[in-house]
């Protein structure tokens, strides 16, 4: 009977000291979601290609003669011809060729721009839309096949520490614009709400955000870049301010770019600002080619 109780006294201690607190459980469920957007369709492990487009006509297809180079297993030899003309850009379709737009089979159709969402082209595995970058064009294409997204094992990240869940002050910046690199050397604008300011063992901090001041957005880099974490920095996102213009930013839900899944993504680059010269050990890390 003593040893009984013995064990069950040890099991009681075990859980005690493992039991994750409902904040560790709510950063948890907030990394499964996020791993399950990686592998949705419209997540980023599946992406395959990324073709910039000529102004007139770019055929596409698997055979080498084309503009536009498909997996030969996953496309036939000639899908068809993307035309690009002022901004317009419209697919036609090879006769004897499926190619979809949902479950309708596409003969001449415009496909950029869109209202709301891209239109999606498929064709067997593949889906194919129009991205824009500045003034130029491009076919980004995926692969619901994809070795990347079948060999895909998850993302390590730090331990979860509430200390990294840091209370800012956000200060309005009415009119001001950021202005973005990314990595293909391209520069844009986007507008900045405002930014969020900060102190983390006695030095104070602040991030610019994008977004809208209900929905802000940022991205970031810190000390641990090219070493923990992805070389071209980190996402983050927050909620709008309360009454007292605080935010609390939880650096625990820091993210990885599209570039740490993909050499088909088009990422920004953090702003001077947002170079944070502190290491922000929480979130996300990256060990691969930073």
């Amino acid at each position: 009977m003593k040893n009984v109780l013995i064990v069950i006294v040890s099991l009681f201690l075990f859980q005690s000291f493992t039991a994750e607190t409902p904040y560790e459980v709510s950063i948890r469920n907030w990394q499964r979601k996020r791993i399950d957007g990686l592998k949705a369709e419209e997540g980023w492990l599946n992406l395959v290609g990324l073709f910039w487009l000529e102004e007139g006509e770019n055929t596409l297809g698997s055979d080498q003669k084309n503009t536009i180079i498909f997996p030969a297993d996953r496309s036939d030899a000639f899908l068809g011809k993307v035309r690009l003309k002022s901004g317009i850009v419209s697919f036609i379709a090879n006769k004897h060729v499926v190619v979809q737009l949902g479950m309708e089979t596409v003969t001449n159709l415009d496909i950029f721009p869109y209202k709301d969402k891209p239109i999606v082209l498929s064709h067997q595995s593949l889906r194919w839309f129009v991205i824009k970058r500045g003034d130029k064009y491009a076919i980004r294409l995926r692969d619901l096949e994809s070795p990347t997204l079948k060999d895909f094992k998850g993302i390590e990240t730090f331990p979860i520490s509430q200390n990294w869940k840091v209370k800012t002050t956000f200060v309005p910046t009415i009119g001001k614009k950021l202005r973005i690199l990314d990595i293909t050397g391209r520069a844009f604008e986007e507008d900045s709400p405002g930014k969020l300011v900060f102190t983390i063992d006695g030095k104070q901090y602040s991030l610019e955000a994008t977004g809208t001041k209900d929905n802000l957005s940022f991205l970031f880099g810190d000390a641990t870049n090219k070493h923990d974490t992805y070389g071209g920095g980190r996402f983050l996102d927050a909620e709008k301010p309360d009454a007292k213009g605080n935010i609390y930013l939880d650096f625990n839900k820091a993210y990885n770019p599209p570039c740490a899944f993909t050499p088909y993504a088009t990422c920004p680059l953090p702003t001077k600002e947002n170079k944070l010269t502190v290491a922000i050990n929480a979130g996300e890390k990256y060990h691969g080619n930073h």
